[in-house]
């Protein structure tokens, strides 16, 4: 893990938590020392320690959907910080409240707790953090529910598990559709711009363009998905 200042605004870490290395993300906005955490799968003590590095006033918790590798903390850390929880849109609910047996299903211990988002959201919604606004996409496929945040200013998009480089999202989890997933990508996703740097919940960070380009279920080959 490492803090990188993607613009002058916008500064990230990544930081990978649970047996799935899930890529949770704090977000910082340089002008104002406030923030976000992105996807608290887990490890929420380590979260707050990464945070703790670049004083950032976290003041509200984002989720891109309700799998238990990505909202597993989420929970626990609105208790603790007093922050609300925006996202992801409503479809998910069911996800959310099923997060304790989702942990137990997969191995990941009872400290995670159902929960509800303060705020659900909906496609070109607007979430601010600090100064920086974020556009909403909704992108269904993964889960019914699933959204991601682009930071237009810093061409930078967190997709959580719609897309990775060379790959995309499982569609069979309950309410998982692969055609619904490719439309996502397709319809509103790669016209973003090819220069856009996405963060997945897993794995290195690609630009749309190289995935458009290369990834094999962007170009019509493969038909499983690897994550």
């Amino acid at each position: 893990m490492s803090w990188q200042d993607v613009t002058d605004e916008l500064a990230v870490a990544i930081v990978p938590v649970t047996a799935f290395a899930q890529n949770a993300t704090v977000l910082l906005d340089r002008t104002t020392g406030r923030g976000a955490l992105v996807d608290p799968g887990g490890e929420g003590a380590r979260l707050l320690a990464v945070a703790a590095e670049r004083d950032v006033v976290l003041e509200k918790i984002l989720l891109t959907h309700g799998h238990v590798d990505h909202a597993g903390a989420t929970e626990s850390l609105r208790r603790e910080l007093d922050v609300p929880v925006i996202g992801p849109q409503e479809e998910d609910a069911f996800w959310l409240d099923s997060l304790p047996h989702q942990a137990a299903a997969f191995g990941l211990g009872s400290d995670a707790l159902a929960c509800r988002p303060d705020t659900w959201l909906e496609h070109e919604d607007r979430v601010e953090v600090g100064s920086l606004a974020f556009e909403v996409l909704h992108l269904p496929g993964h889960t019914p529910g699933h959204v991601a945040f682009f930071q237009r200013e810093a061409q930078l998009v967190l997709v959580g598990d719609v897309l990775f480089r060379g790959s995309i999202g499982r569609t069979d989890f309950p309410k998982g559709d692969h055609a619904t997933l490719l439309r996502s990508i397709r319809e509103r996703l790669l016209p973003l711009g090819d220069e856009v740097t996405f963060l997945p919940g897993h794995g290195p960070t690609s630009t749309l363009g190289r995935e458009r380009r290369e990834n094999p279920f962007l170009v019509g080959a493969g038909d499983d998905v690897v994550f």
